[in-house]
């Protein structure tokens, strides 16, 4: 999320820390409450930072209206001190009640209120709906919002209304940035698609792996994985933000016939991964418990083979399978050649087992099922797609390098090469 600072010269904050060090006997009563847990940390915080603005608005208009003299006013000055009244600033994640100078203008034909310059800079919002964006993603409900906010009197604006406008307004934001990311200089090696669930809704995501191994959320759409008018509106948004269609990439997909074919259609041919762990979940899915072990050592021991042999032993497996469990053998044929795609490739193990599998997204909706847990009303799959775009963001900034990017130079070799490739796409 884009963020706006205000920033302050180094010599600015080496001015505060002298004065602090230098004429800070005012903050020593507070230092006493606090040692005697009388009065919290974010409370002194409050106090000061309050008193800290009111300061610096008096100054502000002083350097207007010159010095306060009772009975005495200043020719020399274009403004004249007219009272105090309340006002707003904002400060941090939060609205905070001041009182502020009024000034008014002099001379002939005049007599408006004229503003103090740091009261008008200071009523300019900052990256308040971003830190209450920030907060929810925490893990903060909107319903204890309040509880993260000082328990000041002078604290306004927290309303769980307020929380959820904001909140709406960051996340639009930054479904608009990922929908707009430019994609044209990531050279992509590999494309993961896999889905999300939230609430009854779907969304379908997509993360690339570039070739030093960094990963990037490309997008998201709303929809299910099986939709392949879904699937193929997501990538051709790809496309459209320059994803190479020419260029032959490594796609690790969780089995759906809907993905496949829309991969096809956007791309044309293309090497596909089938993901094993969904395939193996939707094997044993068919059988009784007392046979999930047995299965379960089986494939993953074939996985282990090169390509021919492994699938001989699959097809070994089918055929003792297909006597008493016969559509845990056809879920097992279905899509066999490309559950071996890594393995024809010549890829060593340890890359193979990043790629072998949509782990890689699935750790990322693990964080985003983490963000997530206590959004217990989904009103609509708008509501779904910018919760998503959200904590995909945010999980993206924990991202490291995939597991054997030191070796992904291997699978670029194989890609550029289209003669092998040709034939592991014929083979699938």
């Amino acid at each position: 999320m884009r963020k706006r600072y205000e920033v302050a010269e180094q010599a600015d904050k080496r001015a505060i820390a002298e004065f602090l060090k230098h004429e800070g006997q005012f903050l020593l009563p507070m230092v006493a409450l606090v040692e005697r847990a009388e009065l919290a940390i974010d409370e002194v915080i409050e106090v000061v930072g309050r008193a800290t603005i009111e300061a610096v608005l008096d100054m502000s208009a002083e350097a207007l209206a010159g010095p306060k003299q009772a009975g005495k006013t200043r020719e020399d000055r274009r403004a004249g001190w007219y009272g105090r009244q309340g006002g707003q600033v904002y400060l941090a994640e939060r609205k905070v009640h001041v009182e502020r100078p009024r000034l008014r203008t002099k001379g002939q034909g005049e007599g408006g209120e004229l503003e103090v310059p740091a009261y008008l800079a200071m009523r300019r919002p900052g990256p308040l709906a971003d830190r209450m964006l920030e907060i929810l993603l925490a893990g903060v409900s909107t319903r204890r919002y309040g509880e993260v906010i000082p328990e000041m009197a002078d604290t306004v604006g927290v309303s769980k209304s307020a929380v959820s406008r904001e909140t709406i307004e960051a996340s639009e934001r930054v479904l608009a940035d990922l929908m707009e990311r430019p994609l044209d200089a990531m050279d992509l090696l590999v494309v993961y698609l896999d889905g999300i669930q939230f609430g009854s809704y779907h969304v379908l995501a997509a993360v690339g792996v570039d070739t030093e191994g960094t990963k990037h959320v490309l997008g998201v759409r709303e929809g299910a994985s099986e939709n392949a008018e879904v699937a193929r509106a997501l990538l051709e948004d790809l496309v459209a933000r320059g994803l190479d269609p020419a260029r032959r990439r490594l796609w690790v997909i969780d089995g759906s016939k809907a993905l496949r074919k829309a991969i096809d259609q956007v791309f044309g041919p293309q090497p596909v991964q089938r993901c094993r762990n969904h395939k193996l979940r939707n094997i044993v899915g068919h059988l009784p418990k007392d046979q999930h072990a047995q299965v379960k050592a089986a494939f993953r021991a074939a996985m282990k083979l090169e390509a021919n042999e492994g699938e001989q032993k699959l097809e070994q497996l089918a055929l003792w399978l297909e006597r008493e469990y016969p559509s845990a053998a056809a879920s097992l044929r279905e899509g066999l050649k490309e559950m071996f795609t890594i393995n024809r490739l010549g890829l060593p193990p340890r890359l193979r087992k990043c790629l072998g599998t949509t782990n890689l997204i699935d750790s990322t909706h693990s964080g985003v099922r983490q963000k997530t847990r206590r959004v217990t009303n989904w009103k609509n799959g708008a509501m779904a797609l910018r919760w998503a775009a959200a904590t995909f963001v945010e999980t993206e900034k924990s991202y490291r390098k995939i597991i054997g990017h030191d070796q992904l130079w291997m699978l670029k070799a194989h890609l550029d090469d289209l003669e092998p490739v040709a034939e592991i796409m014929k083979a699938g």
